[in-house]
């Protein structure tokens, strides 16, 4: 998973065109919460890796220092 989405930030970064290093920073960051929280992973039985960590946790939730918080729904 780690090589596709490095292969992905280098796409990203080779077909576009920033202005600065802040919009270079922005575009990563902003790519990086939507692979988190919106891209469903076949090989995590097709969840988001959040969805994933969050299910881990109701299962064992000693072994993670901080909540998992899933923030992808609208806000209400």
């Amino acid at each position: 998973m780690v090589e596709r989405f490095n292969g992905r930030m280098s796409e990203i970064v080779k077909q576009t065109v920033f202005n600065s290093v802040n919009e270079l920073v922005t575009t990563m960051t902003r790519y990086l919460k939507i692979y988190n929280y919106h891209i469903p992973q076949r090989n995590m039985g097709h969840l988001t890796p959040i969805q994933k960590l969050k299910e881990g946790y109701k299962k064992k939730p000693e072994l993670f220092k901080r909540n998992v918080y899933d923030l992808s729904g609208l806000d209400m």
